[in-house]
């Protein structure tokens, strides 16, 4: 019999994210209103779709394995130099290579309980050792707890999102500045800003190139490419000649890099979305209050609306998917409490309102 190796074998069975699809399927649904994966409903950019579209006869060609076009982009974008950037099929994929790269088997990986779980999936898969801080009672990744962790235990890898999924909440630059200066210099920072796009530019961590933080970016987000799976991370050029090492030199879709390039060309594009999404957040804001429910204040597309036990929330999320509407709840407290539903579009919206009103009426307090 084949069988994987022991620390593979020893990983218990898991599924990270349970998709729409397959959840439709269970259910029986032949339509979704699908605001549980904090896509963007407002799609690409016109200009990246008419550059996508005109390159689909040659996606007979691999994508540049370097990401060259792409990457003078991004440098111009962040005031940098090629070299300091490297693209990958997501964040997801940026996040894989940073464990791999940089951790060794038994190696510490440092992080907040409950928030985005894909670096626990590759950090465990890498053979690393996981430890937690906890969330602070508001739901704000709890900086004081990470550092005496990191202090103690020296890990090799400390993962922090900002804006934080699945709260949404956001940790200003002075604070930022603070945690970055207190984190031991051995300790790599892999820093999450897949939402940072709807956060003002003059409040986040100024940039700073240097080995010990890396800091990645997607095109998922406001730029509303989630499905051509394209990201990338900013660092010191020693890092980046790492990567060069292990990546996938064809893991990236050609036309994603095209509709990247031409998205970053499109300012107006991306600024349109910022500004709906801020009001698709102020609707769930004045839907809560309606219904007498708590809500988190977000930074990103997302809002978390308080259900005042786990229980209730699971109930809640279950029973709107058997209305046609999916969102989803965080999974570990004091965020289980509440049910995280994305930004969508004024009808998505008024499905949501109009099934979470029926819900809430039926499910006990």
């Amino acid at each position: 019999m084949i069988r994987p190796t022991p620390a593979i074998e020893a990983i218990p069975a898991t599924t990270p994210f349970v998709g729409p699809e397959q959840l439709m399927r269970e259910a029986g649904l032949r339509r979704l209103v699908r605001l549980g994966a904090n896509e963007s409903p407002f799609g690409p950019s016109p200009k990246a779709i008419a550059a996508m579209s005109a390159e689909l006869e040659r996606l007979g060609w691999y994508g540049d394995p370097e990401s060259l076009d792409l990457r003078d982009a991004l440098a111009q974008k962040h005031g940098c130099n090629q070299q300091q950037i490297v693209v990958g099929s997501g964040i997801d994929d940026v996040m894989g290579l940073a464990v791999r790269a940089f951790v060794a088997p038994g190696g510490v990986v440092l992080t907040t309980r409950g928030t985005y779980p894909t670096l626990n999936y590759h950090a465990i898969g890498y053979g690393a050792r996981l430890e937690f801080a906890d969330y602070r009672p508001d739901g704000t990744p709890d900086l004081d707890a990470l550092l005496e962790i990191a202090r103690r235990l020296r890990p090799a890898l400390v993962y922090l999102a900002n804006p934080d999924n699945p709260s949404g909440r956001f940790i200003g630059r002075d604070d930022m500045n603070r945690f970055c200066s207190a984190l031991p210099h051995d300790s790599l920072l892999l820093l999450d800003e897949a939402y940072a796009d709807f956060v003002a530019t003059r409040d986040l961590l100024p940039l700073r190139i240097e080995e010990r933080v890396i800091r990645m970016r997607t095109f998922s987000k406001a730029y509303g490419m989630a499905g051509a799976r394209i990201g990338y991370g900013v660092t010191a050029e020693s890092n980046v000649r790492t990567f060069q090492k292990i990546r996938l030199h064809y893991g990236i879709n050609r036309n994603a890099q095209v509709g990247a390039l031409a998205s970053l060309a499109d300012d107006a594009f991306r600024d349109r979305v910022v500004a709906a999404t801020a009001r698709a957040r102020s609707d769930y804001y004045a839907l809560a209050s309606e219904l007498g429910c708590g809500f988190i204040e977000s930074c990103t597309n997302f809002v978390c609306l308080d259900m005042e036990t786990a229980a209730r929330a699971t109930q809640v999320v279950n029973d709107l998917l058997r209305r046609g509407v999916w969102v989803r709840k965080p999974g570990a407290p004091p965020l289980d409490r509440y049910v995280r539903v994305s930004a969508g579009t004024e009808p998505m919206r008024r499905a949501f309102a109009g099934a979470l009103r029926q819900v809430v009426a039926e499910v006990p307090a």
